[in-house]
């Protein structure tokens, strides 16, 4: 197999005066300052003993260390382990265990040469999955899985050498870290958020000196962005939104504010991005990215196969089978229609939750809805609801409002109220925390 150049000394050779990095506080920094840092933090640890094959956990903020250490991880030939400061002690060491080092505060030393070529069969990190229907799972990803993700991300979005990609996910979840790996591969420039805050990102969308093209968000984030005021972002020529299906009503709310939203479909087993909507054409979730492959088995579950797929994640007949549920049109673009096991099984008829809660966030007193299903004597399973509201409507409202566009098997018999929903911290409903 063919090496390849390694992404920050290419990046710090083509463009050294190019930002690399803006974070929140607008500090800058450029290829050629964070290929010396990262050069630094390598000196540290190879002192720490660090070599080739080991894994580094990393549970630094977001910030110019976090991408620094990253980078100098890989430019030993090891594997970077993110750590996620939202969950305890505990669990963040579980997901530690076998890393030769934890790195959670900032580390100096010598500058330490990185390597000028990557192996594409190399492990370059080890995501954890986002847990929403069983506990995290640990997922090696190699070079040649992130190396086709920037590729087939760059082909379905387009790629502008002045590129600003704004960055507000969590570095722990394989959403956010991809914008900082596919940006140092494409030379282009990464705003870094420590964390998501609706007002400052839609600050920085709408400044035209922050020049922000890209953003990656969930459909939550979304909401939050455009009930902060956000209207006509000057730069930004592609919002990309996954974790869950867009509801319609939502993308019309994006639209008449003039954000071009695209919907996307991707896990961590598949290196983020699976498939990708044209910006401004969010109506499904697009078809596949170059080098992957996208069908359906008989019962309406995704499979996929392809260059970023993990080597571990196929079953023995070569699919990635993802437990999602989707329909794909005559042009190969894919609907998903929810998660095999959320579905709901009602006087034996299926009811797929996120069409109910389309339904249900499309009336203008809802700001966010979760559906699933209750165990009842007579139905088997009964459709239930929770519901966050921006407004004053009351549960027989919403059972009529529903019934007015759904068949009446798909009504929930219960509806409740809450102030937010249990999410995962990259936005995915925590639908199990609520039956």
């Amino acid at each position: 197999m063919v090496s390849l150049d390694a992404w920050l000394p290419r990046a710090a050779a083509l463009r050294p005066e190019h930002p690399a990095l803006v974070t929140g506080d607008g500090v800058v920094t450029t290829y050629a300052q964070l290929h010396a840092h990262a050069r630094l933090a390598a000196g540290a640890l190879a002192l720490q003993g660090v070599r080739a094959g080991d894994r580094v956990a990393l549970g630094l903020p977001a910030g110019v260390e976090f991408v620094a250490v990253v980078h100098a991880v890989l430019g030993l030939g090891a594997a970077v382990v993110p750590l996620d400061a939202r969950l305890s002690e505990e669990e963040n060491a579980v997901r530690a265990v076998g890393a030769k080092v934890v790195v959670d505060r900032p580390l100096a030393g010598e500058e330490h040469d990185l390597l000028t070529r990557f192996d594409p069969a190399a492990v370059a990190t080890v995501m954890h999955t986002s847990g929403t229907t069983s506990a995290p799972k640990p997922v090696e990803l190699t070079i040649s899985n992130w190396h086709w993700n920037a590729l087939g991300s760059a082909l379905a979005l387009g790629l502008d050498r002045d590129e600003r990609w704004l960055c507000t996910l969590p570095l722990s979840h394989v959403g956010g870290l991809s914008i900082l790996l596919r940006s140092a591969i494409y030379g282009t420039t990464v705003v870094l958020h420590e964390r998501f805050d609706a007002q400052r990102a839609a600050a920085a969308l709408g400044d035209p000196a922050q020049g922000v093209t890209l953003v990656s968000l969930v459909a939550t984030t979304l909401a939050r962005v455009l009930d902060a005021g956000l209207q006509q972002p000057p730069r930004l020529r592609c919002a990309l939104i996954g974790g869950a299906p867009l509801a319609p009503a939502l993308a019309a709310r994006a639209a008449a504010a003039g954000i071009p939203a695209a919907q996307t479909y991707g896990m961590t087993e598949a290196c983020s991005q699976v498939t990708t909507s044209l910006p401004g054409e969010p109506e499904t979730a697009g078809r596949a990215l170059a080098g992957q492959q996208v069908e359906l088995a008989p019962d309406g579950e995704i499979l996929v196969r392809g260059e970023t797929v993990a080597v571990a994640a196929p079953a023995a007949d070569g699919w990635l089978h993802t437990g999602d549920l989707g329909t794909l049109d005559a042009s190969g673009r894919l609907t998903v229609t929810g998660r095999k096991a959320d579905t709901i099984v009602s006087g034996g008829e299926n009811v797929a939750p996120q069409e109910v809660e389309a339904v249900l966030l499309a009336h203008p007193a809802v700001a966010d809805a979760a559906v699933f299903g209750e165990a009842d004597p007579e139905w088997g399973e009964a459709v239930a609801a929770t519901v966050v509201l921006r407004g004053e409507v009351d549960a027989e409202d919403l059972r009529t409002h529903v019934a007015q566009r759904l068949a009446r098997f798909k009504v929930p018999k219960r509806i409740s109220f809450a102030d937010s929903l249990p999410r995962t911290p990259s936005g995915k409903l925590l639908r199990r925390e609520l039956r």
